[in-house]
């Protein structure tokens, strides 16, 4: 395993991580300004409106587990097929799962950062 991809895994696992203890603002260090994300029914948005979004959670928890099947590095551009499920607990309701395969494009930035520049998640309800 190269240098470039324990550096994008650890960039998951940090996601992750994030995500889990609701810390906002690492995730929206781990992409890049102009990022794209692609999921079923909506338009593309990026890092405002994702953002905007995970702020608007009102004390909703979320879960999840990903599992890494393929990794590919060339040259500044990395990608990446993940297998992913999700459950997001809302403070006063059902829990919700998805779960599904993610497509994720990494971009590595002047300063030799890795950052998720793309992703097109196809989670579905489970």
């Amino acid at each position: 395993m190269t240098d470039d991809e324990r550096e994008i895994r650890g960039l998951l696992a940090t996601w992750m991580e994030a995500t889990r203890a609701g810390d906002v603002d690492k995730v929206l260090s781990l992409m890049t300004d102009d990022v794209v994300f692609l999921v079923a029914g909506q338009p593309p948005f990026g890092k405002e409106a994702f953002a905007k979004s995970l702020r608007g959670m009102n004390g909703a928890r979320i879960e999840g587990e990903s599992e890494i099947e393929e990794l590919c590095v060339t040259g500044s551009w990395a990608w990446c097929r993940t297998r992913l499920s999700v459950t997001m607990m809302p403070p006063n309701g059902a829990a919700v799962r998805r779960a599904g395969h993610t497509l994720t494009l990494f971009r590595k930035e002047p300063s030799g950062a890795w950052l998720l520049a793309r992703d097109a998640n196809l989670l579905t309800r489970q």
